[in-house]
């Protein structure tokens, strides 16, 4: 009899921890389905930040794209180009025109070479 009591016991206590494990099981499951929903919400919010950032960035680019056609158009870029060409050409012909005066001049002089 005692055997049959302990066997009882046991069977009682066997069937409360699986309903008191059904119930913590169904309590995670409805975490889980918490934290499923905050993260695709926290998912959803990034993607929207995310997308107006590139939005920005592109309106950006869009305007210095559109800034640097204007400068290119006015012909100001161009302009600053070929003035600073032609001062280097002309220092560059100075400097040329002033190396062959000297090597005129050096090549009029007369050279004595000493006798020993």
């Amino acid at each position: 009899m005692m055997l049959r009591t302990q066997h009882r016991m046991t069977s009682i206590l066997i069937s409360c921890c699986l309903l008191c494990s059904g119930a913590v099981m169904a309590k995670e499951d409805l975490s889980l389905s918490d934290k499923t929903a905050t993260a695709e919400a926290l998912s959803r919010q990034t993607e929207q930040e995310q997308l107006a950032k590139a939005r920005q960035a592109a309106s950006e680019t869009e305007q210095r794209q559109q800034e640097v056609l204007q400068r290119q158009e006015a012909g100001e870029w161009q302009a600053e180009q070929r003035a600073k060409a032609q001062a280097e050409f002309n220092q560059r012909e100075t400097r040329e025109q002033k190396y062959l005066r000297e090597a005129a001049e050096a090549a009029a002089k007369t050279r004595k070479i000493p006798q020993p």
